[in-house]
């Protein structure tokens, strides 16, 4: 199971015959399996990364960290399943340390941001703090590195 998701993972537009030649399974069974995958919710979607810093493209994302007051019976699920249901949010994970969720976001300014923090996230009941952090520029994303210029090694000596 494992090698096939982490082909998939690298790799979301590979053939099924590619990863039945890579795994030795027959492309029936490579089928079937992703099939289970999908429909068991292990395979959730598929992506493409995309450099957006090399596309004309309006977009700031931001990282925001969010203390929250847990909740008697559900303690941050609830918190958590309305924060995700935000259009603006792209991601919200429970985290271990100084805060408890971390979002990642994407506006078409600063200012879209900060809007969305001071008048949508910030008043929500639960929510005691909130600290943003602006994304600059991206070196790496999901294990794939963006914007690096290639050298010729030969070059460094």
């Amino acid at each position: 199971m494992e090698k096939i998701l982490k082909i998939l993972e690298g790799n979301a537009r590979i053939s099924v015959e590619e990863i039945a030649a890579m795994t030795g399974l027959s492309m029936e069974e490579i089928a079937r399996r992703i099939d289970e995958y999908e429909q068991a919710n292990i395979i959730t979607g598929y992506r493409t990364l995309v450099n957006w810093e090399k596309t004309k493209a309006e977009r700031v994302q931001a990282l925001i960290e969010l203390r929250v007051s847990p909740k008697r019976d559900c303690g941050f699920d609830e918190i958590a399943a309305r924060i995700a249901c935000f259009d603006e949010v792209d991601s919200v994970m429970l985290m271990s340390g100084g805060y408890d969720l971390s979002l990642m976001m994407t506006g078409k300014s600063f200012q879209d941001i900060a809007l969305f923090v001071a008048r949508r996230l910030s008043p929500l009941d639960d929510v005691l703090s909130t600290a943003t952090h602006f994304v600059l520029r991206t070196y790496k994303k999901d294990g794939v590195l963006f914007n690096v210029e290639h050298t010729d090694e030969r070059e460094l000596l």
